[in-house]
């Protein structure tokens, strides 16, 4: 029978001792946890091993015995670290000595009280305790019923080193009478700096949900469910980021330990993400109040809106005319030309009425980037959206008279076969029609299939500029929706250390000797950064819209609306 033996790689150059642990029959292992140097009083070692099995709820016990052989150099050691089984009484002790300068080890088992002594065969499995520790492949803590169903498992190793937590909490510097060797032995892994921001995070934190208790209350009153302004928080991308980190504050602030894993890396991401985003936004604060380039981006502002406009005058006439040597309707042309530049009129009107402002606006817009790069790129995108409010009312007009003509030709065409729709039961049935409803519907019919080619070359014009603002928006709600939902603090612990995102393990052949146990090396196998970005990904909201290039080319033939933003019944991401 095969005897599996897990040696943490901290132990190897301890001095000589007795091996602590857990001895796993189920699967004919033994986890070293620690080693107990000389002098010892084998009461205290038991009396010791009983608190930490009754706080760890782990059978800790004396395994065995180690021996250094470079730094004990007496031959009667290895006879009292054989006596040691008499005294603590576990089949089969096992022995591990270091043999000098050479790279070999020898590992053996005694069983004493056995009537039928079998020699087995010995693996020896160096681990690192602490990335095992921290890896956080064993099960949850808190599944304590589901335990004896992983013991025939790797996971049992992981559990068994996760919960002798305890055990490590002594080092060298302890002044009691048990010396330990173990990942933490040189001194226990501490900052004073993250102690006293543990400390001072509670108060800050009771303040912190507090306040946003109160915001939040304030949010879901009455007041803003009310028509203007509930259209207006249902339509503006940057009310919608500000309810989103609403959410992350709330779920930063709360004072319900993560119960698992991902609990606590979703909050460590959220966190993560914050900062950088205020960091960010903060930057970008700084560089626009520099040099007065409020200033300039204002007087910008306006020769930009009067080029846009212009040049949109300029299209109209070309579409008034005989574009691309297209015959048009001339009156309907006419009507349809003069209708759109008045609006572009009204347009130039609106901007220099609000010229001496826009610097004004400009300034405090600048300073809610102090909230996060992502409220500003939002704002940009909502300024962008009533900066082409006149393309979106171009694009809504000209849609709405091609819907209508579509919808009209059609329902004529099902006139000309003798059918109609039947809304009661939502399906196409057969009719009759007399005389004069076929004369009127052929009458409607030419009018509406000649007017057709008018219509449709004002829609497509204003689809495609509609179109190119919705993919300039797009792309700001793309940078938003990778800074919300990137897992930054995940990504840096799988640069800085790998093994505490562990997907599973590997084993390495050290040694393979006759004679001599055969020595692995379990290495922790980290995830892919793909794999990091499917697993913590954050979900984050979006405005921009999540059609199939189906359904978008469908909805453009049909001349149904392109909203930029999110519909209410939409899924979150």
């Amino acid at each position: 029978m095969v005897l599996k033996v897990f040696f943490p790689s901290c132990c190897s150059s301890a001095d000589s001792g007795i091996l602590i642990g857990r001895w796993i029959s189920e699967q004919n292992s033994a986890v070293i946890l620690a080693v107990v140097h000389f002098p010892f009083i084998p009461v205290q070692v038991k009396q010791y091993l009983g608190e930490v099995q009754h706080v760890t709820k782990v059978s800790v016990s004396v395994l065995g015995s180690w021996s250094n052989s470079k730094q004990e150099k007496e031959e009667s050691l290895s006879k009292f670290l054989e006596d040691l089984g008499t005294i603590f009484c576990h089949e089969p002790w096992i022995q591990i000595s270091k043999e000098g300068d050479s790279k070999f080890w020898s590992c053996s088992t005694l069983q004493k009280h056995s009537k039928s002594p079998q020699e087995e065969e010995i693996i020896l499995v160096y681990y690192d305790q602490r990335k095992v520790m921290l890896s956080h492949l064993h099960p949850p803590l808190d599944t304590a019923g589901q335990r004896a169903e992983d013991a025939s498992k790797l996971s049992a190793i992981f559990d068994t080193v996760a919960r002798s937590q305890v055990l490590f909490m002594t080092d060298r510097y302890d002044e009691g009478p048990i010396k330990l060797t173990h990942w933490q032995s040189e001194g226990v892994e501490a900052s004073i700096i993250v102690e006293l921001l543990k400390q001072a995070s509670v108060p800050a934190c009771m303040l912190l949900t507090f306040l946003l208790s109160l915001l939040s209350g304030i949010c879901r009153s009455r007041v803003l469910k009310f028509w203007p302004l509930s259209f207006l928080w249902s339509k503006l991308s940057t009310c919608e980021q500000l309810g989103h980190r609403l959410q992350h504050l709330q779920v930063i602030s709360s004072n319900k330990k993560a119960q698992n894993q991902n609990q606590l890396m979703r909050k460590a991401n959220i966190f993560v993400s914050l900062l950088i985003d205020v960091a960010l936004g903060i930057l970008l604060m700084s560089w626009l109040y520099r040099k007065n380039r409020i200033g300039h981006l204002a007087d910008t502002l306006i020769p930009v809106a009067d080029h846009v406009a212009e040049e949109l005058q300029d299209l109209l006439q070309w579409l008034m005319g005989a574009p691309a040597g297209l015959k048009m309707n001339r009156a309907l042309d006419q009507v349809l030309g003069r209708f759109f530049l008045y609006h572009i009129h009204l347009w130039i009107s609106y901007i220099h009425l609000l010229s001496p402002f826009i610097e004004m606006i400009l300034w405090y817009v600048g300073l809610s980037a102090c909230l996060g790069l992502t409220v500003a790129l939002c704002i940009l995108s909502d300024i962008l959206a009533l900066l082409t409010f006149h393309i979106y009312c171009f694009y809504v007009y000209g849609a709405r008279l091609y819907c209508l003509k579509i919808y009209g030709l059609s329902s004529l065409w099902r006139l000309f076969r003798g059918k109609k729709w039947n809304v009661l039961r939502q399906r196409v049935d057969s009719c009759s029609y007399d005389l004069d409803q076929l004369f009127i519907g052929t009458l409607l019919f030419t009018i509406l299939l000649f007017l057709l080619p008018t219509t449709a070359l004002y829609y497509l014009v204003f689809t495609l500029l509609r179109l190119l603002v919705v993919i300039v928006q797009g792309l700001i709600h793309l940078l938003v929706d990778l800074i919300d939902s990137l897992p930054l603090y995940s990504l840096i612990l799988r640069l800085c250390r790998s093994y505490r995102l562990a997907a599973g393990v590997k084993f390495r052949v050290l040694e393979q000797q006759d004679g001599k146990p055969l020595r692995l090396l379990m290495q922790i196998n980290p995830l892919s950064y793909g794999g990091v970005v499917q697993t913590y990904r954050l979900p984050t909201y979006s405005c921009y819209p999540r059609d199939s290039w189906a359904s978008l080319c469908k909805k453009l033939f049909l001349g149904e609306l392109i909203y930029p933003w999110k519909h209410k019944g939409d899924k979150q991401n």
